[in-house]
């Protein structure tokens, strides 16, 4: 496409979706609530039609080698399509944070001030290949009465034209703008580019995705940007662990989705405790295919173990490998963490109660555990119903952004004729 095409093309969009924001903040929250329930029922009703479109998504990129646990994160099936209806269902039956006040007080001039929650506007999404962001960021925007623009990766585009144009049919069928979900189809480079520049309607811009994704969107939007995603998530063997939950914790925040930012990338162990747990530890991850790379001490507690690099300290794999480090305390440790991770996930285990304290508020993260895996940070986990993504900065929204997270609030002012002296 040229660039004036593309700037028409894009203009399009911004318009209708500037005209669907203000029809969607009229809504009452029962219109919406139904609204999410007709289009649960219809990803269910054409379950074959999008399984049929991300089964030829899926093998494109297959085909083209793409990595095992982006293809993970690639598939639908049909237990995942339920997930993305229930995921509707879950935003339907939470209270709708529209309209409420965080706050109201009186001015010794009688002035009354409330501050209300209300809509962003329009929100702009740039995600890669996971089809299941299209319903969930829909359900959210949509809830809080906001109207959204998708950008998909190449990788999923027919799975997401698929959800789309099912979701649309449910509203229109409402008597609701389609237009309250657009997805760009286009995916030239250009495209993407043109759309984080289109700051005239778009309020918002969150990109979930691997970490180039989100550097080229924070470094060329003119859209303010919410990051998110990125996790180099770790988990710190204490000395005071209780050896019978390292494993069954290690295992589901490594293996359980490898393709996943709240999947643990890197151990670290104390150092007393590492020939008493490394060796079983390491047995356990290389019977579900985990390539380990550690420091001296790994290596010579698991067998196969290869070294690790500070570049591997720094990865975020999102595949079958994690890096294993040795440390002499619980300081080292939370200074290793906040040089290396991504402000996301990361995870403690230990039955010493002050360590475990150091840990929460030292560890520089949105989400910081004690004793549980890192999978965890989830909206639907935390109760959230779906999420938007897991924003990883400090402004505005941190951790799981759910419904409470897209909405802004502006104050509203009732007097009785006062003016300013």
């Amino acid at each position: 496409m040229e660039s004036r095409e593309i700037n028409e093309y894009l203009e399009t969009l911004g318009r209708k979706a500037a005209f669907a924001k203000t029809a969607l903040q009229k809504l009452t929250t029962e219109q919406k609530d139904h609204a999410l329930k007709s289009a649960a029922s219809a990803l269910v009703k054409e379950k074959d039609s999008l399984l049929a479109a991300n089964e030829k998504d899926y093998q494109r990129a297959r085909a083209a080698g793409m990595a095992e646990g982006l293809l993970d994160r690639l598939r639908l099936t049909p237990e995942r399509i339920e997930a993305m209806a229930e995921g509707l269902l879950q935003i339907a039956a939470l209270q709708d944070p529209v309209g409420d006040v965080i706050e109201a007080f009186d001015r010794p001039n009688g002035l009354h001030i409330e501050k209300v929650r209300v809509p962003m506007g329009v929100i702009g999404i740039i995600y890669e290949a996971r089809p299941n962001v299209t319903a969930d960021a829909f359900g959210l925007c949509f809830k809080t009465g906001n109207a959204v623009i998708l950008k998909g990766g190449s990788d999923a585009c027919l799975s997401n034209q698929a959800i789309t144009e099912t979701i649309r049919t449910a509203l229109m069928q409402e008597g609701i703008d389609g237009a309250a979900i657009q997805l760009i189809e286009h995916n030239d480079r250009e495209v993407t580019t043109a759309f984080m520049k289109l700051k005239e309607y778009v309020d918002v811009l969150i990109p979930r995705g691997g970490a180039g994704l989100i550097r080229s969107v924070v470094e060329n939007s003119t859209i303010p940007v919410i990051e998110t995603g990125t996790g180099n998530c770790h988990i710190y063997i204490d000395e005071a662990a209780d050896p019978e939950k390292v494993i069954p914790i290690v295992l589901n925040a490594k293996t359980q989705r490898i393709g996943v930012c709240n999947a643990c990338e890197s151990l670290l162990v104390h150092e007393k405790i590492a020939d008493r747990i490394l060796p079983a530890l390491g047995e356990a991850l290389t019977a579900k295919q985990v390539e380990i790379r550690g420091d001296e001490t790994v290596r010579a507690n698991i067998p196969g173990a290869g070294p690790a690099t500070e570049e591997d300290y720094a990865t975020e794999y999102l595949d079958l490998i994690i890096s294993a480090k040795t440390v002499s305390s619980v300081e080292e440790a939370i200074i290793h963490i906040n040089r290396y991770n991504t402000g996301h996930s990361d995870a403690i285990i230990t039955e010493d109660k002050a360590h475990a304290e150091q840990f929460l508020q030292e560890v520089d993260a949105a989400c910081v555990y004690v004793n549980a895996s890192t999978r965890f940070t989830d909206g639907f986990e935390f109760g959230f119903g779906a999420e938007i993504g897991i924003s990883t900065q400090k402004l505005h929204a941190r951790g799981p952004m759910g419904l409470r997270e897209l909405t802004s609030y502006k104050y509203q002012i009732t007097g009785g004729g006062q003016i300013r002296p």
